[in-house]
């Protein structure tokens, strides 16, 4: 069998956990990506076991506590750590010059600031959906929401497991955001984030949020664009983590011989 021309060398954060399994189930299994490093956090116990050894096969690769050791042979790094472990990597992929993929959520805004800055000296897609499907379903709300600018209320809904740390989720949030864009509004000014006691009527033009957490629901998100006499819902669930692994190589081949600036799935899949 012929060998692809170009193969990408990609190193995983996180690479004992769920997500981080995914992701090198999906490198092992492409056609054209190489797994070249896996690093984790010292306390993990599957620091210096091979990385693949949960598929029952050798990789090569051992899981390192050192992100330099990961980055040695990467390409590009693909994280969907916490904000503060993500924000080490992307200083080590500044010093090494490894492109990085960024699933994490829960940035605050010095937090990105730094990701852009970052972005002036290596490439980088950060989303915090990698689903190929949910960008799609933030193209339909953007198309939606100008359509129906006036007279609808607009609810978003999400649900996902009990170990997810922050909410609203980030893909909410970028729902949210998209929308408010479409709008010509703020989210910060216009989003409802909490409701409880007498809130008094909702008031038009603000964008609402609800946040469900439990057992192992992977992703759920739905926006309600809620008229007198009708409704529309635009709804994507996931069933899989893979959808996330899949996407995220895609951001990988599209960061392939750029060497610099921030993107999103958005540009990886040509939806601008």
């Amino acid at each position: 069998m012929a060998q692809p021309s170009t193969v990408h060398k990609v190193a995983v954060a996180g690479a004992s956990g769920r997500m981080g399994h995914m992701l090198i189930e999906a490198i092992r299994a492409s056609g054209d990506c190489q797994l070249a490093g896996a690093a984790d956090v010292p306390a993990s116990p599957a620091i210096g076991n091979d990385a693949a050894a949960f598929l029952g096969v050798a990789s090569g690769v051992a899981v390192s506590a050192d992100i330099a050791a990961a980055l040695a042979d990467a390409d590009v790094l693909i994280d969907f750590t916490r904000p503060e472990g993500t924000l080490k990597h992307l200083a080590a992929c500044r010093e090494h010059k490894v492109n990085l993929v960024i699933g994490t959520t829960g940035f605050n805004e010095s937090q990105k600031e730094q990701i852009r800055d970052a972005a002036r000296d290596i490439a980088i897609v950060m989303s915090p959906n990698m689903s190929v499907g949910v960008n799609v379903t933030l193209k339909l709300l953007e198309m939606a929401a100008k359509s129906l600018a006036t007279g609808f209320d607009i609810e978003v809904i999400e649900a996902h497991h009990r170990h997810k740390v922050d909410a609203p989720s980030g893909t909410a949030l970028k729902m949210g955001e998209v929308i408010a864009q479409a709008l010509g509004k703020d989210l910060k000014k216009d989003g409802v984030f909490a409701r409880e006691g007498v809130t008094g009527e909702r008031k038009p033009g603000t964008i609402g949020f609800s946040a469900i957490r439990g057992g192992d629901i992977v992703g759920d998100h739905t926006v309600l664009f809620a008229g007198t006499g009708e409704r529309i819902e635009i709804t994507h669930r996931s069933a899989s983590r893979s959808t996330y692994a899949d996407g995220s190589l895609r951001a990988v081949r599209f960061l392939a011989g750029k060497k610099k600036g921030l993107f999103d799935m958005f540009d990886v899949l040509a939806l601008r």
